[in-house]
């Protein structure tokens, strides 16, 4: 259209400035400087007539004015060449077809200006100095003026004319809308589709020029795209249409053009910005109504929804359109540049997270092929990992860790072509089965980057350990670089790294959750028992990098002459190595996978004693080669170093890992059957030792515990007991004592029989094991006492026995049982029947007497009776409890003091069943209880965790948080108690404390800055000092990951603090912790040497 009315307007161009014609556009906008907010508060009748009056004020401008002449002419020429722009008789069309030919006539003349201006040469002399402006350049002002032309332009002559659920609703946007939606005429000519089609066609036109299309697009992009959908997709009807109806209807080459249209100015406009108009011109499911109904009148037609559908899928499979989709819809929610200040808000939306992950995972309907669609989305969806801009890397990375499992999952095989094979290419690349190029490959050469080796870990953790998803794909990808993963945890361990814990994290996470042997095969490379596991390449090294990272170089091969020193780093590197994969087991040992471990190594060392007794016959070699002889030297050299290497590993696990290595009885039961496999490997070997003896004792002594009533024990334990009874009868037929082949002979009778049938000698052998564990008799309980159920059942095997069988067996067990500890629990029992009732019941009544030397007494009677685990008195415990609780309000010391002592011993006898309803009184609201009942109750608990000694570990998490419950009380002396008693419990949690710290340690920052009361905050800084005190060189391992937080939380005390006592505590946890750092920077010296007795 602009080329029809070139010839016409160039004179009047000449003398036609933006001025005049922006002059003109306010004119038609605000008549009298009242401004366009003047009338979005206005009515039907009014603003028709202000729009009349708008347009009269125009006209008259242009008939009476002189200086208008020239922007008249030019309207003029435009006008007769826009022969869609027909008058009306509806003010609406009329107001908006003068707009457009005036917006026009701006185009036309910033073309102009444009072609005609010729910038000078640029002063050298002062070349700070700007260029000059275009003279078709905008001002502020102007700006807002063509916007605000623009707003009325696509306000009358789009939006009215849009069909229900495409687009947003005019009533819903503002009140001006739902006025002028009921003022515009759309039965008067021309037909609504034509005004439609116009006003879209000529926007399109004017957004030609570079500076008018920004303003159109950046604010009005989604109606104009929904006045094309409708004008070039909406379905029309399929019958002949009249004459009359068909100027109604656009023609196909009209149609054709609005389509063509749509996907220019969507491939031309910022993608996320159309990825989000889209979405919203799709619309959301029906929302339900206020009569509970599904409401389908404002939603998106099914074409529309179609439609849209198919362009976003366009959008999402151009180059970079899996970022366009993204920032589509995450930047109008807080994250990227149109909403900054709320991306911390959008972190926490993950829903919206996952559900643009599910988009980019599912493949559409317009892709040629699922593979084809993931090969190209694939790279985008990892690129996502990477972005720069720290203000959306956290959402995008969401996405991108989402979309990676989501893929992995439902197409495994895409995943592990076009996602894993990419993240684990650096680290494939230095495999020992991978074949490096020869060429250019000279020492030095950086196989890998510094920047390929971190982001590859970095993007291991975000997908395997971030996203914490144990599929079998991700499993199975990661397990042939296990071995280089762990050669460069290594590495990381000898100096410093930003990627070792990111290491260790992954390690630890792939270990847990493996299946059991694939696991402990994993641990054999780490180890290296297994020569066939994949490893690091033995060309290939690490090399510490300029910025803070590693490379992987290629190595030098080793001379003649370095082979000492090469022998020497090897020896070395394997000894660091098992040293850190010792480490690495004991986090292990919660998941049982260092149990399992070591039951392995306890198999090889089995092995190990058998090859080492039947030792190495040579041969003689003399129809052999020397090649051979060579061969067979090199075989034995091989076999002793992996019996040295399975030795050192064993010792090593013995040392670092706990007694708490076995969480299960599975675990047990193949510890006891791994070292009577032992035993029986040297029976077959004729070579009994001492030691030998010992460990057979100590493993039947403990299936015996087990078999005693130490545990409850199901079927399905006695069907893995069974894996015992080939082995307990080669015991009971190959062992030259006794005792033992006895022993071993009831053991089986036990287990075949399902602990149906149990002879004396079982309950023997439990009752040694344990009096040998705690030789004071001061067994701890964990659901049932071992000791009590051992002694009393050997005393029901005693009293059906013979006296003869007992003489007979007497002198044979002497070494599995002491005779004190049958007749203590003899005596323990007949003491238990002595108890009349009629004496419980007075002593109980007692309880509840006035005089408070009596009740004290009785207190402490039921106290001693409980300590003595009095079986009449332990059956009423749920009674006791009540008594003590009762008895803790009493305002006298020595009462409450024995109720007190009463608590925590019923406590020790039963701590599952009364630790918890002390907790509840403890935790309990202050108009149940008063603040120094509540506090005597915290008194029995930390009794009780004394008593309880490491068992305290089991229930770390309800006192933990019981107490840090009570640090949020109302009651100042209550929070203050309960901050004295969560410092106690964690210097007996010592090492058990594991993550609670993290807790722990917010607590105390919150309580020593923000609490009113000084002695609360004083409570806080002493748990602190008592913190350093009670772990003192251990703090650096305990208090590892909030040690730098509890520093800067006493620096901060000690400088803004106002309480002296409070900086006083400070400064003595300041002192505490530069004695401590300082031990551990500097450790004393100890000339000592470690001597290690090779088999």
């Amino acid at each position: 259209m602009a080329a029809h009315g070139e010839p016409g307007g160039r004179g009047a161009l000449e003398t036609c400035g933006l001025e005049r014609i922006l002059e003109a556009l306010k004119l038609l906008l605000s008549p009298g400087g009242s401004g366009s907010s003047s009338l979005q508060i206005t009515k039907h009748d009014v603003l028709l007539a202000t729009l009349q009056s708008n347009l009269s004020a125009l006209e008259e401008k242009f008939l009476k004015d002189p200086h208008w002449k020239t922007l008249k002419d030019l309207r003029d020429e435009i006008a007769g060449t826009a022969e869609c722009l027909q008058n009306s008789v509806d003010v609406t069309w009329t107001f908006t077809s003068q707009t457009l030919l005036l917006l026009l006539c701006l185009k036309e003349a910033m073309l102009r200006l444009a072609a005609g201006f010729r910038p000078g040469e640029p002063n050298r002399s002062t070349p700070e100095a700007a260029p000059a402006l275009s003279p078709d350049t905008l001002s502020i002002s102007q700006q807002k003026t063509v916007q605000s032309v623009l707003q009325f332009v696509v306000t009358l002559g789009i939006c009215p004319y849009l069909l229900p659920g495409v687009g947003v609703p005019l009533r819903c946007r503002t009140d001006f809308g739902a006025v002028v939606q009921d003022v515009v005429c759309v039965n008067a000519p021309p037909d609504v589709t034509r005004r439609l089609y116009t006003t879209c066609r000529l926007l399109l036109n004017i957004a030609q020029h570079a500076s008018l299309g920004s303003l159109i697009f950046c604010r009005h992009l989604g109606d104009i795209a929904a006045g094309l959908c409708q004008l070039g997709f909406c379905p029309t009807k399929r019958k002949p249409l009249k004459p009359v109806e068909e100027a109604k209807v656009l023609k196909e080459e009209e149609r054709a053009l609005c389509k063509g249209a749509l996907r220019d100015i969507l491939d031309q406009v910022y993608q996320p910005l159309a990825v989000r108009e889209l979405l919203i011109l799709q619309g959301g499911p029906p929302q339900p109504g206020p009569d509970g109904k599904t409401q389908f009148g404002s939603r998106a037609p099914a074409w529309l929804r179609r439609l849209c559908g198919q362009l976003l899928s366009e959008r999402l499979m151009r180059p970079s359109g899996v970022q366009a989709v993204v920032r589509g819809i995450l930047e109008g929610a807080g994250a990227g540049a149109a909403g900054g200040t709320d991306a911390e808000v959008m972190a926490a939306d993950w829903k919206k997270c996952d559900s643009i992950a599910k988009i980019l995972a599912s493949c559409p309907q317009q892709s040629l092929s699922p593979e084809s669609y993931y090969k190209d989305i694939c790279p985008q969806i990892l690129d996502l990992f990477h972005l720069p801009d720290k203000l959306t890397v956290r959402q995008f990375q969401r996405v991108a860790t989402t979309a990676f499992i989501t893929i992995s999952r439902e197409r495994p095989q895409l995943a592990a072509e076009y996602l894993l094979q990419p993240v684990l290419a650096p680290l494939h690349r230095c495999l020992n089965t991978a074949e490096l190029p020869e060429r250019d490959m000279g020492p030095g050469t950086i196989l890998v980057t510094e920047e390929e080796l971190s982001r590859c870990i970095e993007d291991v953790f975000k997908v395997y350990v971030v996203g914490n998803e144990p599929l079998t794909v991700l499993l199975d990808s990661l397990l042939p670089v296990l071995g280089v993963l762990f050669s460069l945890y290594c590495f990381t361990k000898q100096s410093v790294s930003h990627i070792r814990s990111l290491c260790q994290e992954i390690l630890l996470w792939t270990l847990r959750n493996l299946e059991k042997k694939k696991a402990v095969a994993s641990l054999k490379g780490f180890a290296g028992l297994d020569e066939r596991a994949p490893s690091l390449h033995s060309l290939c090294g690490f090399r510490a990098a300029n910025h803070g990272g590693i490379n992987i170089t290629i190595q030098e091969a080793v001379s003649e002459e370095d082979e000492d020193e090469a022998l020497y780093q090897k020896v070395s590197s394997e000894q660091c190595q098992l040293e850190h994969l010792g480490d690495l087991l004991v986090q292990c040992q919660e998941c049982g996978l260092a149990g399992d471990f070591f039951i392995f190594c306890l198999k090889e060392l089995t092995q190990v004693a058998v090859e080492n007794e039947a030792g190495f016959q040579t041969r003689p070699f003399s129809s052999k080669s020397l090649l051979e002889l060579e061969q067979h030297h090199t075989l034995l050299a091989d076999g002793q170093a992996r019996k040295l290497l399975v030795l050192q590993l064993t010792a090593l696990l013995c040392e670092r890992l706990s007694e708490q290595i076995f969480t299960n009885f599975t675990q047990v039961v193949d510890f006891v059957g791994a070292t009577l496999q032992r035993a029986c490997a040297s029976l077959a070997q004729q070579a009994e030792s001492p030691v030998e003896a010992q460990t057979l004792s100590m493993a039947m002594g403990l299936v015996a515990v087990m078999l005693g009533g130490a545990v409850q024990l199901k079927s399905s334990d006695f069907a893995v007991l069974k894996q015992l009874l080939p082995l307990l009868e080669r015991v009971s037929t190959t062992y030259l004592d006794p005792v033992i082949q006895e022993l071993a002979d009831d053991l089986r009778i036990t287990i075949a029989t399902h602990g149906a049938f149990s002879t004396e000698a079982v309950s023997v052998a439990a009752q040694s094991t344990l009096n040998k564990k705690d030789p004071e008799g001061k067994i701890e309980a964990n659901q049932e006492r071992p000791t009590d159920v051992a002694g009393s059942h050997l005393e029901q095997q005693q009293s059906n026995a013979n006296s003869s069988h007992q003489a007979g067996r007497k002198p044979a067990h002497a070494a599995l049982i002491p005779q004190e500890a049958s007749k203590a629990s003899t005596t323990v029992k007949q003491r238990s029947q002595r108890i009349p009732a009629e004496e419980l019941q007075e002593v109980l009544l007692s309880a509840y007497d006035r005089q408070i030397p009596t009740r004290a007494a009785a207190l402490r009677t039921l106290s001693h009776w409980i300590e003595q685990r009095e079986g009449k008195v332990l059956e009423i415990k749920e009674k006791l409890l009540k008594i003590f609780l009762e008895n803790l309000e009493h305002e006298d010391t020595f009462v409450y003091l024995s109720a007190i002592q009463g608590a925590a011993l019923l406590a020790d006898a039963y701590p599952e069943k009364i630790l918890v309803g002390l907790l509840a009184q403890y935790d309990s609201r202050k108009d149940k209880h008063t603040p120094e009942t509540r506090m005597k109750v915290g008194e029995v608990l930390m009794r009780i965790v004394r008593a309880l000694g490491d068992m305290v570990a089991k229930y770390r998490e309800p006192l933990v948080h019981t107490f840090l419950r009570g640090t949020r009380d109302p009651d100042s002396a209550h929070r203050a108690s309960s901050l004295s008693n969560l410092g106690e419990l964690c210097q007996r949690l010592d090492f058990l404390l594991g993550a609670m710290i993290h807790e722990v340690t917010a607590c105390l920052t919150a309580v020593a800055k923000t609490d009113r009361d000084v002695q609360v905050r004083r409570a806080a800084i002493h748990v602190i000092v008592l913190l350093f005190r009670g772990l003192s060189q251990k703090a650096t391992e305990v208090l590892r990951d909030v040690l730098k937080d509890l520093y800067h939380l006493l620096k901060h005390v000690v400088r803004l603090e106002p309480d002296d006592v409070a900086r006083l505590h400070a400064q003595l946890a300041l002192e505490e912790l530069d004695e401590i750092m300082r031990n551990f920077l500097f450790p004393q010296q100890k000339l000592e040497k470690k001597i290690v007795v090779l088999p």
